[in-house]
């Protein structure tokens, strides 16, 4: 049974183990693009850091702003808060020098953790193309940071497969040459069938690749946005998704309790099977994600610093 099944829904959930003991989560933002944005993200950060993340990831995009925003934030982070940042960092669009020299500035700030991407081309050019003198793929990423400083890595991971990838099994060859290549730990694609997640850790345990496989967990917020996020990863949209959404659209207090209670399930059945390690979205909206760790048993712990308070 999936969760295109409607049984799936109404299936007997097992009740959330009591003992968080070795119970990690991590969180996604992005950097801010206006001011408005910039106290958002900051309000975020505040209501999540007494959660006690294991770390949080900075998103990076293409183009020197949008670099310089992430650096920023990164650097805002390890000042003025408790967190542990892990800064993304792709290699499209860019030579080698530059993107050694952005991975330089983190290590001489204190980052210890990068998230090493390929990374998607700016709209409108088409598939990817490797800059010729630059990184070819995030496997070869990562084997360069290796060599610059003794970074902790995670990569990307695609339990639906990645849309550039030739087959399912040859995107499994390259998440195993990353893992070869030095990566710690591989981040998923957000999903939404817990099968599917499954599915791919067999298979990936099958392939010889045994780092973590950490679920990505998209707390659904506004259901067509995730319609279209799904659409340009290649992720699917059960059909009982879209029916517990139907209707929601003006509604947005119902909205958010429908999809509390989605992403609560997903982890419950994902903690069922042995996951002890989770990573969400957070869009840089903080309340359903709180609420998540809340019903994971992960209790806000206080003791930050006063900068941050």
């Amino acid at each position: 049974m999936t969760a295109k099944d409607p049984a799936f829904w109404q299936a007997p959930v097992p009740p959330f183990l009591p003992k968080t003991d070795g119970l990690k989560v991590s969180f996604e933002f992005f950097p801010p693009k206006t001011d408005e944005m910039e106290q958002s993200l900051w309000a975020a950060i505040k209501r999540l850091e007494p959660l006690r993340p294991s770390f949080v990831s900075v998103t990076y995009g293409a183009g020197g702003s949008t670099r310089e925003r992430t650096h920023a934030t990164v650097a805002r982070i390890l000042e003025e808060t408790t967190l542990t940042p892990a800064a993304h960092l792709p290699c499209v669009g860019a030579t080698r020098e530059e993107v050694d020299e952005v991975a330089r500035r983190y290590w001489e700030i204190g980052v210890r953790h990068i998230v090493a991407l390929r990374g998607d081309p700016p709209a409108g050019e088409g598939g990817f193309v490797p800059h010729p003198n630059g990184y070819s793929c995030a496997a070869e990423l990562v084997a360069g940071l290796k060599q610059l400083a003794d970074f902790e890595i995670s990569v990307a991971a695609h339990p639906e497969t990645h849309p550039d990838a030739r087959s399912a099994a040859a995107d499994l060859e390259n998440l195993k040459r990353k893992q070869d290549a030095g990566a710690a730990r591989g981040i998923t694609q957000f999903f939404f069938d817990v099968d599917v997640y499954l599915r791919f850790r067999d298979r990936a345990v099958r392939h010889g690749i045994s780092m973590p496989l950490v679920p990505g967990i998209l707390p659904v917020t506004n259901f067509r946005q995730v319609q279209k996020f799904a659409g340009l990863c290649g992720a699917s949209v059960p059909v009982s998704l879209a029916r517990h959404f139907e209707g929601l659209d003006d509604d947005p207090e119902t909205r958010r309790l429908v999809a509390a209670h989605v992403a609560g399930e997903q982890c419950r059945r994902l903690q069922a099977e042995g996951v002890h390690e989770f990573h969400f979205y957070t869009l840089n909206r903080p309340e359903l994600t709180r609420a998540i760790c809340h019903l994971l048993g992960i209790r806000a712990e206080h003791h930050v610093r006063e900068s941050a308070a």
